[in-house]
Protein backbone atom coordinates (compact mmCIF):
# COMPACT_ATOMS: atom_id res chain seq x y z
CA UNK A 1 0.00 0.00 0.00
CA UNK A 2 0.99 3.67 -0.76
CA UNK A 3 0.10 6.63 1.34
CA UNK A 4 1.11 10.13 0.46
CA UNK A 5 2.26 12.68 3.59
CA UNK A 6 1.48 16.04 3.03
CA UNK A 7 2.18 19.04 5.12
CA UNK A 8 1.57 22.78 5.16
CA UNK A 9 -0.88 22.69 2.31
CA UNK A 10 -1.92 26.39 3.00
CA UNK A 11 -4.78 27.48 1.06
CA UNK A 12 -2.24 26.97 -2.27
CA UNK A 13 -4.77 25.11 -4.62
CA UNK A 14 -2.51 25.44 -7.69
CA UNK A 15 0.24 23.38 -5.42
CA UNK A 16 -1.74 20.81 -3.41
CA UNK A 17 -3.78 20.09 -7.62
CA UNK A 18 0.03 20.05 -8.52
CA UNK A 19 0.73 17.45 -5.83
CA UNK A 20 -2.23 15.51 -6.43
CA UNK A 21 -1.96 15.23 -9.76
CA UNK A 22 1.41 13.91 -9.49
CA UNK A 23 0.57 11.15 -6.95
CA UNK A 24 -2.18 10.03 -9.76
CA UNK A 25 0.75 9.87 -12.34
CA UNK A 26 2.75 7.59 -9.84
CA UNK A 27 0.12 5.31 -9.40
CA UNK A 28 -2.31 7.01 -6.78
CA UNK A 29 -2.05 6.17 -2.90
CA UNK A 30 -4.33 4.25 -0.66
CA UNK A 31 -4.76 7.70 1.74
CA UNK A 32 -3.95 10.87 2.35
CA UNK A 33 -2.09 11.24 5.54
CA UNK A 34 -2.71 15.40 5.88
CA UNK A 35 0.45 17.07 8.47
CA UNK A 36 -1.91 19.94 9.20
CA UNK A 37 -2.49 23.90 7.98
CA UNK A 38 -4.09 23.33 5.53
CA UNK A 39 -4.99 27.24 5.64
CA UNK A 40 -3.58 30.30 6.21
CA UNK A 41 -1.56 32.13 4.12
CA UNK A 42 -2.46 31.15 0.58
CA UNK A 43 -6.07 32.20 -1.50
CA UNK A 44 -8.37 29.56 -1.46
CA UNK A 45 -8.56 28.23 2.39
CA UNK A 46 -12.39 26.44 1.04
CA UNK A 47 -11.13 25.00 -1.98
CA UNK A 48 -8.57 23.57 -0.54
CA UNK A 49 -10.15 21.69 2.63
CA UNK A 50 -13.11 20.77 -0.60
CA UNK A 51 -10.32 18.74 -2.36
CA UNK A 52 -8.95 16.98 0.36
CA UNK A 53 -11.92 16.09 1.80
CA UNK A 54 -12.69 14.43 -1.52
CA UNK A 55 -9.99 11.89 -0.94
CA UNK A 56 -9.81 8.89 1.60
CA UNK A 57 -7.70 10.92 4.31
CA UNK A 58 -6.69 11.59 7.91
CA UNK A 59 -5.87 15.07 8.78
CA UNK A 60 -4.53 16.41 11.88
CA UNK A 61 -4.65 20.11 13.66
CA UNK A 62 -2.43 22.86 12.57
CA UNK A 63 -1.86 26.21 14.22
CA UNK A 64 -3.19 27.96 11.06
CA UNK A 65 -6.19 25.94 10.96
CA UNK A 66 -7.11 26.30 14.57
CA UNK A 67 -6.42 29.79 14.48
CA UNK A 68 -8.57 30.66 11.24
CA UNK A 69 -11.90 29.32 13.42
CA UNK A 70 -10.15 30.96 16.94
CA UNK A 71 -9.34 28.03 18.81
CA UNK A 72 -6.11 30.14 19.50
CA UNK A 73 -5.50 33.72 18.61
CA UNK A 74 -2.75 35.24 16.19
CA UNK A 75 -0.99 37.21 18.78
CA UNK A 76 2.21 35.06 18.17
CA UNK A 77 1.69 35.23 14.70
CA UNK A 78 3.60 37.68 12.46
CA UNK A 79 1.96 40.45 11.46
CA UNK A 80 1.37 39.24 7.94
CA UNK A 81 0.52 35.65 9.05
CA UNK A 82 -2.28 37.01 11.18
CA UNK A 83 -4.08 39.38 8.23
CA UNK A 84 -3.53 36.30 6.17
CA UNK A 85 -5.04 34.12 9.04
CA UNK A 86 -7.68 36.95 9.63
CA UNK A 87 -8.85 36.64 5.81
CA UNK A 88 -9.03 33.33 5.72
CA UNK A 89 -11.32 33.13 8.76
CA UNK A 90 -13.88 35.24 6.43
CA UNK A 91 -14.00 32.56 3.50
CA UNK A 92 -14.60 29.46 5.38
CA UNK A 93 -17.94 28.29 5.17
CA UNK A 94 -20.05 26.44 8.20
CA UNK A 95 -18.98 23.23 6.81
CA UNK A 96 -15.51 24.12 6.70
CA UNK A 97 -15.25 25.89 10.61
CA UNK A 98 -16.90 22.14 11.78
CA UNK A 99 -14.13 20.28 9.56
CA UNK A 100 -11.49 21.91 10.93
CA UNK A 101 -12.73 22.04 14.33
CA UNK A 102 -13.16 18.17 14.47
CA UNK A 103 -8.98 17.81 13.44
CA UNK A 104 -7.08 16.06 16.37
CA UNK A 105 -3.87 17.45 17.25
CA UNK A 106 -2.39 13.33 17.08
CA UNK A 107 -3.26 10.52 14.95
CA UNK A 108 -1.58 6.98 14.59
CA UNK A 109 -1.57 5.14 11.26
CA UNK A 110 0.23 1.74 10.82
CA UNK A 111 3.42 2.81 12.88
CA UNK A 112 3.78 5.95 12.86
CA UNK A 113 2.52 8.54 14.70
CA UNK A 114 1.73 12.13 12.99
CA UNK A 115 1.42 15.73 14.41
CA UNK A 116 1.83 19.09 12.87
CA UNK A 117 4.33 20.45 14.88
CA UNK A 118 5.94 17.94 17.39
CA UNK A 119 4.99 14.95 19.60
CA UNK A 120 5.41 17.13 22.76
CA UNK A 121 3.53 20.24 21.40
CA UNK A 122 1.63 19.60 18.49
CA UNK A 123 0.37 22.98 17.59
CA UNK A 124 3.94 25.37 17.68
CA UNK A 125 7.21 23.43 18.43
CA UNK A 126 9.35 23.51 15.68
CA UNK A 127 11.68 20.38 15.11
CA UNK A 128 14.83 21.79 13.40
CA UNK A 129 17.86 20.64 15.85
CA UNK A 130 18.87 17.27 16.86
CA UNK A 131 18.82 18.74 20.76
CA UNK A 132 14.92 19.17 20.72
CA UNK A 133 14.75 15.71 18.08
CA UNK A 134 16.06 13.86 20.48
CA UNK A 135 13.72 15.12 23.33
CA UNK A 136 10.69 14.08 21.30
CA UNK A 137 11.30 10.87 20.44
CA UNK A 138 10.00 10.16 23.77
CA UNK A 139 6.27 11.76 23.42
CA UNK A 140 5.48 8.93 21.12
CA UNK A 141 5.42 5.42 20.69
CA UNK A 142 5.47 4.57 17.74
CA UNK A 143 8.48 3.93 15.94
CA UNK A 144 7.99 6.90 13.44
CA UNK A 145 6.66 9.69 13.44
CA UNK A 146 5.72 12.39 10.92
CA UNK A 147 5.59 16.53 11.34
CA UNK A 148 5.35 19.42 9.63
CA UNK A 149 5.33 22.99 10.51
CA UNK A 150 8.93 23.91 9.78
CA UNK A 151 7.92 23.55 5.72
CA UNK A 152 11.83 21.73 5.66
CA UNK A 153 11.88 18.51 4.52
CA UNK A 154 13.92 16.82 7.11
CA UNK A 155 14.76 13.41 8.55
CA UNK A 156 15.88 13.03 12.37
CA UNK A 157 17.25 9.98 13.32
CA UNK A 158 17.67 7.72 16.56
CA UNK A 159 19.56 5.07 16.91
CA UNK A 160 19.41 2.28 20.00
CA UNK A 161 22.16 3.73 21.37
CA UNK A 162 20.24 6.79 21.68
CA UNK A 163 22.40 9.26 19.50
CA UNK A 164 20.14 11.42 17.23
CA UNK A 165 21.33 12.82 13.60
CA UNK A 166 19.56 15.01 11.41
CA UNK A 167 19.62 14.95 7.68
CA UNK A 168 17.77 16.78 5.11
CA UNK A 169 15.11 14.91 2.47
CA UNK A 170 16.36 15.23 -1.31
CA UNK A 171 14.42 15.03 -3.72
CA UNK A 172 13.57 11.60 -5.17
CA UNK A 173 15.47 10.33 -2.00
CA UNK A 174 14.28 7.30 -0.49
CA UNK A 175 14.74 6.01 2.86
CA UNK A 176 14.16 2.89 4.12
CA UNK A 177 12.81 2.19 7.05
CA UNK A 178 14.82 -0.62 9.49
CA UNK A 179 15.35 -0.58 13.34
CA UNK A 180 16.03 2.69 13.72
CA UNK A 181 13.37 5.47 15.22
CA UNK A 182 12.81 8.45 12.67
CA UNK A 183 11.05 11.53 12.82
CA UNK A 184 9.92 12.54 9.37
CA UNK A 185 8.82 16.27 7.98
CA UNK A 186 8.14 15.91 3.77
CA UNK A 187 8.49 19.48 3.37
CA UNK A 188 5.79 22.37 3.05
CA UNK A 189 3.73 21.33 -0.02
CA UNK A 190 1.95 25.08 -0.45
CA UNK A 191 5.33 27.37 0.66
CA UNK A 192 8.04 25.43 1.41
CA UNK A 193 11.07 27.18 3.44
CA UNK A 194 14.11 25.14 2.38
CA UNK A 195 15.32 27.66 -0.97
CA UNK A 196 13.20 24.96 -3.73
CA UNK A 197 9.82 26.73 -4.76
CA UNK A 198 8.45 23.83 -5.98
CA UNK A 199 6.16 22.03 -3.64
CA UNK A 200 6.98 19.19 -1.20
CA UNK A 201 5.54 15.72 -0.23
CA UNK A 202 6.63 12.09 0.51
CA UNK A 203 4.86 8.68 -0.22
CA UNK A 204 5.47 6.02 2.09
CA UNK A 205 5.06 2.55 0.73
CA UNK A 206 4.02 0.02 3.18
CA UNK A 207 5.43 -2.96 1.54
CA UNK A 208 8.72 -1.63 1.19
CA UNK A 209 9.11 0.03 3.86
CA UNK A 210 9.99 2.84 2.49
CA UNK A 211 9.48 7.19 2.49
CA UNK A 212 10.30 8.60 -0.83
CA UNK A 213 10.32 12.01 -0.94
CA UNK A 214 9.37 14.39 -4.22
CA UNK A 215 9.26 17.98 -5.20
CA UNK A 216 6.81 19.18 -8.06
CA UNK A 217 6.57 21.99 -9.95
CA UNK A 218 3.48 24.22 -10.03
CA UNK A 219 1.83 27.56 -11.66
CA UNK A 220 2.99 29.82 -8.64
CA UNK A 221 2.25 32.43 -10.82
CA UNK A 222 -1.54 32.05 -10.61
CA UNK A 223 -1.30 31.35 -6.77
CA UNK A 224 0.52 34.96 -6.44
CA UNK A 225 -1.88 36.71 -8.91
CA UNK A 226 -4.75 35.47 -6.47
CA UNK A 227 -2.96 36.64 -3.97
CA UNK A 228 -2.60 40.00 -5.00
CA UNK A 229 -6.27 40.18 -6.12
CA UNK A 230 -7.52 39.50 -2.80
CA UNK A 231 -4.69 41.92 -0.89
CA UNK A 232 -2.95 39.21 0.78
CA UNK A 233 0.14 40.92 2.07
CA UNK A 234 2.82 41.32 -0.36
CA UNK A 235 5.76 39.52 1.82
CA UNK A 236 3.81 36.49 1.35
CA UNK A 237 3.14 36.78 -2.17
CA UNK A 238 7.26 37.29 -3.22
CA UNK A 239 8.09 34.44 -0.86
CA UNK A 240 6.50 31.68 -3.15
CA UNK A 241 8.96 32.44 -5.68
CA UNK A 242 11.90 31.64 -3.36
CA UNK A 243 11.23 28.94 -1.33
CA UNK A 244 11.68 30.69 1.67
Amino acid sequence: MHYAIIADIHANLAAFTAVLDDIERRGGVEEVWCLGDIVGYGPDPHQCIELLCQYKHVCVAGNHDWAAIGKIDTSDFNPDAAAACHWAAQQLTQGDIQYLDSLPLVAQRDDFTLVHGSPRDPIWEYLLSTSRAKQNFTYFQSQFCLVGHSHVPLVFECSENGACLVSEFPDDAVLTLARNRFIINPGGAGQPRDGDPRASYAVYDSEARSVTHYRITYDIGATQAKMVEYRLPMGLVSRLSYGV
